[in-house]
């Protein structure tokens, strides 16, 4: 990159390793020096909860609105009701609008500890694109915006080619989903004045779009600037975990397993993952990044004790800190662990199978999962090897706690419920 930005956003965006593709960064980089620009990110709300996954893009947020900008959180109301069809293998499931509003509601939840609302500059305002999208005269829709768009252009967008290239099929309800969201961008700009959108690199194809009809209509000056698609050092997409996605929302991922996903991050990740989802500075990030052996557990320790306490809070960081301390250092229960709380009529008079109980913890997806876990000597129980799949738990055993673990990270409660 031969061009260095004068903006603090470009070069926090490129110092942190946010920069993937920007259309124009000379002409961004002057348009946020003029002042306190608009910028975006759409989320559809497909689910109660944002995830890791999403939270790079709200990191940039947050980057954005402290070096001056106006971030705008766009909820898809609209675009949810047909869902982005971007790498995905099949069309996603349709929700009703009863589900879209109750996950709108619940996810605009996380942004509220990200970034700060209200009627200032650089104040972050949230919005529902179903405020434009439900009331669309559909054959005036075609005519002043569908006759923009070149669909021998829109098959090239790889996101659409991949899917096609594996003869799997594109529904024409997905395949109006960019124009929708290229939709979205004009009717910001001219609702609210918004020249900036961002997103994950898998969305530069809709950003384009938003761009070219936004310029093609208004003449308007407007940008796009992605994220890099980041995976782990073991190749797993970011995010993903062995119990399935990692929330945002602590009622659907307890803090303790939050923090737990962080300090359980590979040594050749934990600098890079610093300076995408912390506020340390560059420095501390590679200084932190750089200790091997044992040291590289304090540079975990502190990336998962700041992830925390920006998404739940100091109270929950520390609190996560030290049951992991508990159960780790002093071999201790750990009151914060995840705890499935069982009710009696749940337990036959037999007993209920150790299996079971793996698989309702989440420290096994299914119950041929949790007997390969036993079989592989990865299972215990109250701390000792569990080797018998074939065990029950009665009713008198679970009067007290006991704790379940999956190897030596992984970590969950039992107990009859009140």
């Amino acid at each position: 990159m031969t061009y260095k930005p004068k903006s603090d956003f470009l070069q926090v965006m490129i110092a942190r390793g946010y920069m993937q593709d920007c259309s124009d960064l000379e002409g961004l980089d002057e348009a946020l020096l003029a002042g306190a620009l608009p910028g975006y990110i759409g989320y559809d709300a497909t689910a109660q909860s944002l995830h890791v996954g999403h939270l790079l893009n709200i990191m940039m947020l947050r980057w954005f609105q402290k070096t001056g900008g106006k971030p705008i959180t766009l909820m898809g109301g609209g675009t949810t009701k047909i869902g982005d069809p971007s790498f995905r293998s099949e069309e996603r499931p349709l929700l009703d609008d009863a589900q879209i509003a109750s996950n709108v509601a619940s996810m605009g939840r996380v942004f509220a500890k990200y970034l700060r609302y209200g009627d200032g500059p650089t104040d972050a305002i949230m919005l529902n694109n179903a405020e434009w999208l439900d009331g669309l005269n559909y054959v005036e829709f075609l005519r002043d915006i569908g006759r923009h768009f070149s669909v021998n252009r829109m098959l090239s967008f790889e996101s659409v080619k991949s899917r096609l290239d594996r003869e799997q099929s594109l529904s024409f309800l997905e395949f109006n989903y960019m124009i929708l969201q290229a939709y979205d961008f004009l009717e910001l700009y001219r609702r609210f004045g918004c020249r900036l959108q961002m997103g994950g690199s898998d969305q530069w194809g809709n950003i384009v779009n938003g761009i070219d009809l936004t310029r093609r209509i208004t003449g308007a000056e407007v940008f796009g600037l992605t994220t890099p698609l980041l995976t782990t050092a073991d190749g797993r997409k970011m995010g993903k975990s062995a119990g399935g996605a990692t929330w945002l929302n602590a009622e659907m991922l307890s803090p303790y397993e939050f923090w737990q996903f962080w300090r359980n991050t590979a040594d050749a990740d934990v600098g890079r993952f610093l300076k995408l989802y912390t506020e340390l500075p560059v420095e501390e990030c590679e200084r932190l990044g750089a200790l091997g052996g044992s040291e590289v557990n304090a540079a975990k320790i502190a990336l998962a004790n700041a992830v925390t306490t920006l998404c739940h809070g100091e109270e929950a960081a520390r609190a996560a800190e030290a049951t992991a301390r508990e159960v780790f250092e002093k071999g201790g229960v750990g009151a914060d662990l995840p705890t499935v709380a069982l009710g009696a009529d749940e337990i036959p008079e037999t007993g209920i199978p150790v299996v079971q109980l793996l698989v309702r913890s989440g420290l096994a997806g299914s119950g041929k999962e949790a007997r390969r876990l036993i079989a592989d000597g990865g299972a215990r129980l109250d701390d000792r090897p569990l080797t018998d799949p074939g065990l029950t738990i009665g009713r008198d055993a679970l009067a007290g706690t006991l704790k379940l673990s999956a190897g030596k990270k992984r970590h969950a409660l039992v107990r009859l419920a009140d």
